[in-house]
């Protein structure tokens, strides 16, 4: 019978690296992709508004979500309202991750990735589909999304549409603020909002 030091001796004689760990994770997520028990993948990428959690479904990109909404309990969101078959897998987000990378570098101005918008219903998601047409470089009041969005009373409603947004940056909700031209609030924080339109507006 192995003992405990003779185990930790076992354990130290055969070190796991990060590139070792990685290579695994890619292995069991595409074994379980092959098996059809993967429903959500995601994977966290560093960005100049910090680290944005990224998930997709087999319909598209799913969340999106910052640091501050706390990755662990997003990750728990989605297991409770998509699926528990939650696993990173980095190869299935490459193309969501490439088109980040060129948007923060400048050279991309929209997206093209498929969305699954299961995680907002209702008008509000109504007026999360409309803000793509509020183009790079632009702002638009959230009186003028609700009015996109086919009912130009419901302002409030619109603005909590923008709060909730699953998908931030890739649906471009940082581009509405309030009537007087100022910010408003986002759900990345001011900081992240004020990164993301000065960007849109050096290019």
């Amino acid at each position: 019978m192995t003992s405990d030091n003779e185990r930790d001796d076992l354990v130290r004689g055969f070190p796991v690296d990060a590139g070792h760990l990685d290579l695994l994770h890619r292995r069991l997520a595409a074994a379980a992709e092959t098996a059809g028990i993967l429903d959500v993948a995601y994977d966290v990428v560093d960005t100049p508004v910090g680290p944005l959690l990224l998930a997709t479904t087999d319909l598209g990109l799913v969340r999106v979500a910052y640091a501050g909404e706390d990755h662990e309990a997003v990750l728990q969101t989605l297991a409770d309202r998509i699926s528990p078959r939650v696993l990173r897998a980095p190869d299935r987000l490459a193309t969501v991750r490439g088109q980040l990378d060129e948007y923060f570098a400048g050279r991309r101005r929209t997206f093209d990735v498929p969305l699954d918008w299961r995680l907002s219903r209702g008008f509000r998601q109504l007026v999360l589909q409309t803000l793509p047409e509020v183009g790079y470089g632009q702002t638009a009041s959230y009186s003028t999304v609700a009015r996109l969005a086919g009912n130009p009373k419901a302002v409030r409603a619109a603005a909590t549409a923008c709060a909730t947004n699953p998908i931030p940056v890739v649906v471009p909700c940082h581009r509405i603020v309030r009537a007087d031209g100022s910010m408003g609030g986002y759900l990345g924080g001011p900081e992240a909002k004020r990164v993301l339109l000065s960007l849109e507006a050096a290019a």
